[in-house]
């Protein structure tokens, strides 16, 4: 009787001081999975023998089986009167995993929110997938897709030109960088993310009209993210410092035409939660080891008493 009581306020305590452990564990995961936007198609295309449908399909197989290894991959799949082209790309500081994470869920998403349309693009925090099918009418790569700005304002206290250096910053480290670059500058968080297919000279010139588009659209929002069609570039300002990273931008490596550096702001909330989930499942290991060496003791003890 006193092994099962000791055994059942073990789990008890273990229960009170870890309620929300699976819950840390997921929130932490989810954080590159928010949709940004989408852009579909106003035309459907005509599937009568299925073969467009055949071809989406095994182009999505193909892009989320290639997100276990790359951060950027573009395909064609189809024949010659159904081609499609497809791509995805995460975000230069995703592990593998993450990326595949993300990605995976990209032709679900494509389905719901756009349907069999001959082109679509989802964004999601931490990556995007795009597809069109041949003979779609081809767009800028200058051409702005979206754009989102703080509320918040604080014109006249030195805060754009803080962020104008950031920016200069950013924009030649995204060169160095081959296509991803993140940085702060006196409290101003910026990441810069070019399509992996692009040239670095490509590339610098579309970070810098995204980065006019943020000057002229945001004004002196505190934050904001600018999408253009071959680039995008965000930025946040915190007025008592920049949140810790796990990582530096000089640290940054390159990786499959995109380099990596600091997670974006919005990814300190998942940081931390990975952080917390570690600490709680490295206190519950322990937890676990008690209950062992307990339940040992106690029946050694049950032996001792028996003899």
């Amino acid at each position: 009787m006193g092994l099962s009581i000791s055994f059942l306020n073990i789990i008890l305590m273990m229960s009170l001081l870890f309620p929300d452990l699976n819950v840390v564990v997921e929130s932490a995961t989810t954080e590159y999975t928010t949709l940004i936007y989408k852009g579909c198609a106003r035309q459907q295309f005509s599937d009568p023998s299925g073969l467009y449908s055949q071809a989406l399909s095994a182009m999505f197989g193909s892009l989320v089986s290639q997100s276990t290894k790359t951060r950027f991959y573009k395909t064609t799949t189809g024949t010659s009167t159904t081609t499609i082209t497809g791509l995805f790309q995460c975000r230069g500081d995703l592990s593998n995993h993450d990326c595949y994470n993300c990605v995976s869920r990209l032709p679900v998403l494509s389905d719901k929110l756009c349907g069999k349309t001959i082109a679509s693009r989802v964004q999601l925090s931490g990556c995007y997938l795009l597809y069109e099918v041949a003979g779609f009418s081809q767009i800028s790569g200058m051409e702005m897709l979206f754009k989102t700005c703080g509320k918040s304002n604080i014109a006249g206290t030195g805060f754009e030109e803080r962020r104008d250096t950031a920016f200069g910053v950013m924009q030649n480290g995204v060169v160095s960088g081959h296509g991803f670059y993140a940085t702060t500058y006196e409290s101003v968080y910026v990441l810069g993310q070019c399509e992996g297919d692009v040239g670095d000279t490509d590339c610098s010139g579309c970070i810098k009209n995204a980065l006019e588009k943020a000057q002229v659209e945001c004004g002196s929002s505190i934050s904001g993210q600018i999408y253009l069609h071959k680039c995008f570039i965000a930025y946040s300002y915190y007025p008592n410092g920049v949140p810790r990273r796990s990582s530096s931008s000089s640290s940054s490596s390159s990786s499959s035409s995109s380099g990596s550096s600091n997670s974006d702001p919005s990814s300190s909330t998942g940081a931390t939660g990975k952080t917390v989930a570690i600490i709680v499942g490295g206190a519950a290991g322990v937890g676990f080891l008690v209950i062992c060496l307990l339940f040992a003791k106690n029946l050694m003890r049950k032996k001792h008493d028996d003899y």
